[in-house]
């Protein structure tokens, strides 16, 4: 087995150095010249300032500006970092051990780094503010969706946890708050097939072999609005936004179903109304059953009557 090369940085803001591999052959006369064209998206302005700032760096320490270019080789450095908004809200634990993290995750926060959203999420925050370097996500959460996120402490457990989410073998049970339809007949089994494009914002459902499935209950209703228990069986993109929304229950909060809505990302004052309420498994690696669940309550269903007629109309 090859053995994985160890950064030459270390974390910065809780976030690893970005590691690029030299191709094997090219026209290429400096290091300079490929990284250039590598990463087009960065100004050969700011690749040069990079280099004056000893920011690439190889196995043997910092890639000078002018180094011919080395087939096959390694450079990791640290990528210039967007300007993001604070999210206003607290990550809550819920449980810790020797090997797992379980925590509540607030709405408005992206589970990993990824486009716009780097050290705004919750990992990058865990990371930081528990002192653990190594933490990794065992599975994720919309960024808009609040609820229960499980991760993985100790490196060697990682395949472990993360594999019972990939095979399905987790429990989930959420919690969604959307108007009440009295003529609805509910509980039901929803299955449909969705697609999700690359560079697609939103999902769409098709017709075809179904690859979705979710389970409606619907647990209480108050005043116009229902609190529903949602069961998936499948993990689907927006797999439960678009399944409430076809059943002309869009969820409150919802600014991509049924209809698209620009939101402004500092604007965290609707939030969308699902909770990850419950997580279950049997652990792989003491043959326990765990379930956590989360003691949250959705913020339409505490203040239903002024989320109603703000927000519904």
């Amino acid at each position: 087995m090859r053995r994985k090369l160890r950064s030459p940085l270390p974390q910065r803001h809780g976030l690893d150095a970005a590691r690029l591999k030299m191709p094997a052959e090219g026209h290429w006369e400096t290091m300079r010249d490929h990284l250039v064209e590598r990463l087009s998206m960065v100004a050969p302005e700011r690749i040069d300032a990079m280099f004056a700032e000893d920011r690439f760096v190889g196995m043997e320490g910092p890639v000078r500006r002018d180094a011919p270019f080395a087939p096959d080789s390694f450079v990791w450095f640290h990528r210039d970092l967007p300007v993001e908004h604070p999210v206003p809200f607290d990550i809550d634990v819920v449980h810790r051990d020797e090997h797992l993290l379980v925590v509540h995750k607030p709405h408005f926060l992206s589970t990993i780094p990824r486009g716009k959203h780097i050290l705004e999420t919750a990992l990058v925050r865990l990371r930081r503010e528990l002192d653990l370097p190594a933490l990794v996500p065992a599975h994720r959460l919309d960024r808009v969706t609040a609820g229960l996120l499980m991760f993985v402490i100790t490196p060697e457990r990682r395949g472990a946890y993360q594999t019972l989410f990939r095979d399905r073998l987790v429990h989930k049970e959420y919690e969604a708050i959307a108007r009440h339809d009295p003529h609805l007949d509910l509980p039901r089994t929803v299955r449909s097939r969705i697609v999700k494009e690359r560079g697609v914002i939103t999902a769409y459902e098709v017709p075809g072999e179904p690859n979705a499935e979710t389970r409606i209950e619907l647990a209480e209703r108050r005043a116009g609005l229902g609190r529903y228990r949602l069961l998936p069986a499948t993990g689907r993109t927006h797999q439960l936004r678009l399944h409430m929304s076809g059943l002309g229950l869009p969820i409150l909060g919802d600014d991509f179903y049924p209809a698209l809505t620009e939101t402004p990302l500092h604007d965290f004052s609707r939030p969308l109304q699902l909770l990850a309420r419950v997580l279950e498994f049997t652990d792989p690696c003491t043959g326990l059953r765990r379930r956590f669940e989360s003691a949250a309550t959705l913020l339409a269903w505490e203040s239903y009557e002024d989320w109603d007629t703000g927000w519904t109309g």
